[in-house]
């Protein structure tokens, strides 16, 4: 028998539910925040907004418990499924963040800012070592770096010892839209990890580092 999917109008008066002490709540289905739980960052959103959650959208709640149901009975680790599914939500929500607020009004995309991101830091680069820092294929860059150089933001020149090899280094422009925008995006950083303190930051970093090189090295 086909399980019975939540419905928009299930959905929409779940979202007037009026939130609950957090004694009385569990985070796995229903987020906290403060002192009042409520079902989902999306319902919170479309509640303060005075809004309705659109037909065929799921909220939160509704896709937590689909999952749940879905995987019910398979020998699944739920606490690792969590952990990395939230890892790629925050990096998600941070970068759609980054993209709307930093980099937008100089007109960069996240992979132009990590590839300048990389070569600021390296100084003069081999393009494939960029890649290979910034996590994009070589023929992603070659279109990343082309308009950056278009922009004088990067030069382009070939290895002295090796023609079939290309150097990347920041123009004096370049250098300058870094130097002014990177406390912008630190800033950022701060706004979206303020509600930890410094022992809780640095133990998230040990633990996404852990993931990382854990990943890296399979």
């Amino acid at each position: 028998m086909a399980k019975k999917r939540p419905s928009a109008a299930a959905g929409t008066a779940r979202s007037s539910a009026a939130a609950v002490p957090p004694e009385d709540c569990d985070p796995a289905t229903c987020p906290c925040e403060d002192t009042a739980c409520t079902l989902s960052r999306y319902v919170r959103t479309t509640q303060a907004a005075g809004g309705r959650v659109p037909a065929g959208d799921h909220t939160l709640e509704a896709t937590e418990q689909a999952v749940a149901e879905r995987l019910q009975g398979m020998p699944i680790d739920m606490s690792a499924m969590a952990a990395v599914s939230n890892v790629y939500r925050a990096a998600n929500a941070v970068r759609n963040h980054v993209e709307r607020t930093v980099l937008a009004p100089h007109d960069l995309t996240w992979t132009g800012w990590v590839v300048l991101w990389v070569i600021w830091i390296w100084g003069e680069v081999e393009s494939r070592h960029v890649a290979a820092e910034a996590g994009i294929s070589k023929g992603t860059l070659t279109g990343v770096q082309n308009t950056l150089i278009a922009r004088g933001l990067v030069v382009r020149q070939v290895h002295p010892d090796d023609a079939r090899r290309v150097l990347l280094s920041l123009t004096p422009r370049g250098e300058a839209l870094m130097t002014a925008v990177f406390p912008e995006f630190n800033a950022v950083e701060v706004f979206v990890t303020d509600d930890l303190d410094d022992r809780a930051r640095l133990a998230l970093a040990r633990s996404l580092r852990a993931v990382v090189k854990k990943a890296e090295n399979a």
